[in-house]
């Protein structure tokens, strides 16, 4: 398509599908965008839509086409740039979808939205306001890895992604150091395998220690100023080392881990291809509880994995109530092409998945209402997100009073 002269580019809209670092990248293009004089679309249709896709599944993928063919629709002159997962794994079919389509990868977006800015009239104004708009979300995410160097039998990530790539430690700090100047109470650290995290000599519990060394966290007198929360880590990357370091950090980092067990069967997890079986998981539990006792844990379980029977999720249920999970991220096994699960011949039937993934879901209301009773008569940080709800360490969504300013650290009694 022409990017000529002719089409001007003044306002954008980013759509943003699938994962935490999906959405950081995401906003990494807004920034880039303000910067460049463009402005969020606020009503109406946008000269430039940019969607961050998703391909982990199959239903990732319909979100996906969905995602393309609504924004064709609802922006018709829009320039509609899809960059992400999906256009990793077949950009030839997202371009055919429409001729206003472009597909690129993510690494050419800085170059085609500078390119789109020398086509156009700069607009130093609209820059500062554009960035300005971008700062205003109180919790902010920085990548600190990319890249997965699993080959997990259900998933198609390490594909899209490639091999495990990490940010060096400098440009973590300085990028963590602009958010907390710009006033961001929580920084959420992102990676595809987060724990995988690894450059000039550091680990991720390096990595910290350095971010808590050398960042202004706390205010004078020893108050927190701000924290730092990790996203999503593999339990065989739970070191003895990051369980010491989150323990004595007092609350600047989170006690709170997203922390992937997939199935309570060693059985399925092998079939998964998963590096840990349900014993040596439950021993990472017991670790992070015996050193954090006021920790919460939240996981992600699939239900209706091929050859999943009845028995592996009565496995999987009383793992979770072992573990004593604060949440539950459930989701109904996804066929995706392209991986050995797919090839299976003892796929779930639907409504059989779709069962085991409300029972699950009813646990895990279960399991949350338990970990909020457990705290009962305790106190902890939370930041203001918006008026009247706050985000407490454990990430419990909580009410605060409408006064709380938004990007303030409060304390919340439970």
């Amino acid at each position: 398509m022409s990017w000529g002269a002719s089409s001007l580019a003044r306002t954008y809209a980013v759509v943003n599908l699938g994962c935490k670092v999906n959405r950081v990248e995401s906003d990494a293009f807004e920034g880039q965008l303000a910067r460049r004089g463009f402005v969020a679309a606020r009503s109406g249709s946008a000269d430039v839509v940019l969607i961050n896709t998703c391909t982990v599944t199959s239903d990732a993928e319909k979100k996906t086409r969905k995602a393309v063919r609504r924004a064709l629709r609802d922006h018709p002159d829009a320039q509609v740039i899809v960059t992400g997962c999906s256009v990793a794994i077949d950009a030839q079919a997202i371009a055919s979808m429409d001729e206003r389509i472009l597909c690129a990868s993510k690494q050419d977006i800085p170059r085609i939205i500078e390119r789109m800015s020398a086509e156009r009239s700069d607009d130093r104004t609209a820059a500062r306001t554009g960035e300005a708009h971008a700062e205003q979300r109180v919790r902010r995410g920085v990548k600190i890895q990319d890249g997965c160097d699993n080959a997990c039998t259900y998933c198609i990530v390490h594909v899209a992604r490639g091999p495990s790539q990490s940010v060096p430690a400098e440009s973590i700090i300085e990028q963590c150091a602009h958010l907390l100047d710009a006033g961001v109470p929580e920084i959420m650290l992102t990676g595809i395998n987060l724990g995988a995290y690894g450059h000039g000599g550091l680990d991720l519990a390096g990595l910290l220690a350095r971010l808590i060394s050398e960042l202004p966290l706390r205010e004078d007198d020893g108050s927190l100023r701000a924290r730092l929360r990790l996203s999503s880590i593999e339990p065989q990357n739970v070191s003895a080392s990051l369980v010491r370091l989150i323990a004595d950090a007092e609350g600047a980092i989170c006690r709170h881990l997203h922390l992937p067990l997939q199935s309570g069967s060693s059985r399925v997890l092998r079939e998964m291809d998963r590096s840990y079986g349900a014993e040596r998981f439950m021993e990472v539990v017991d670790l992070l509880r015996s050193h954090i006792p006021s920790i919460s844990i939240t996981t992600d379980v699939i239900a209706g994995f091929p050859g999943e029977t009845e028995g592996d999720l009565q496995e999987t249920m009383d793992a979770c109530r072992t573990a004593r999970f604060s949440k539950l991220h459930v989701f109904p096994y996804s066929l995706r092409e392209g991986t050995p699960a797919a090839e299976r011949a003892d796929q779930v039937p639907p409504q059989v998945k779709e069962a085991r993934a409300r029972m699950l879901r009813t646990l895990s209301v279960e399991l949350r209402s338990a970990d909020i009773a457990m705290r009962a008569g305790t106190r902890e940080l939370a930041v203001v997100e918006r008026a009247g709800i706050a985000m407490t360490e454990s990430y419990h969504e909580v009410s605060v009073p409408a006064s709380c300013s938004p990007g303030t650290i409060v304390s919340y009694a439970f």
